[in-house]
């Protein structure tokens, strides 16, 4: 009796796991959602910028021309002058007199901003290249992203706003608080 019912369990759900995948399978020729993606496109998207800046690209940008590209590609997200429109879309420049001695940890409605919670400029050039603008991410030029970061480095007093960004000026721009970050130091692994 025992070895009936495990019998008769077993073939039920052998059918429900047959006609789930039966209907998955419909589901997603019904919808058409999603493809495999291409050689080319993993390799836009594969390249990352390390702290020390070694893998940053040629280019350069000036602080005027990410001012006129902020105005275009960024404002409607983070605000004309970069405040940020709450909760989702985050403040990038300003800083909080309240935030100048790092107390965030204490603090949690301090504002983080690129240039009172940013450690590395040449991480901030990585994260504009791959994931901005939210609507086409990837797609600014290496030009435009040192653009952008010059704009959005000299609007927090980082730089000075005729500095011109490229792959060298930008590994040298010291952020505020680096030394307030704990230093990751695991190394890669293969994937």
């Amino acid at each position: 009796m025992r070895a009936q019912l495990l019998v008769a369990v077993t073939v039920v759900i052998a059918c429900v796991a047959v006609s789930c995948q039966a209907r998955n399978a419909e589901v997603a020729q019904h919808y058409g959602i999603g493809h495999a993606p291409t050689d080319s496109a993993i390799a836009a998207m594969n390249h990352d910028v390390s702290v020390e800046g070694a893998e940053l690209p040629p280019g350069q940008g000036t602080v005027a021309e990410g001012a006129a590209l902020y105005a275009t590609q960024c404002a409607q997200c983070h605000g004309k002058n970069g405040e940020g429109v709450s909760p989702r879309l985050p403040a990038l420049i300003g800083r909080d007199p309240k935030g100048e001695q790092f107390r965030f940890a204490n603090d949690p409605t301090l504002v983080h901003t690129i240039g009172n919670y940013w450690p590395y400029a040449t991480t901030l050039f990585d994260y504009i290249k791959r994931a901005m603008p939210l609507n086409a991410p990837g797609s600014l030029t290496d030009n435009e992203t040192y653009a952008l970061s010059a704009y959005l480095l000299a609007a927090n007093a980082v730089i000075s706003d005729t500095t011109t960004l490229d792959a060298i000026s930008l590994q040298k721009v010291r952020m505020p608080y680096r030394d307030r970050f704990v230093p990751d130091d695991r190394k890669p692994t293969a994937h």
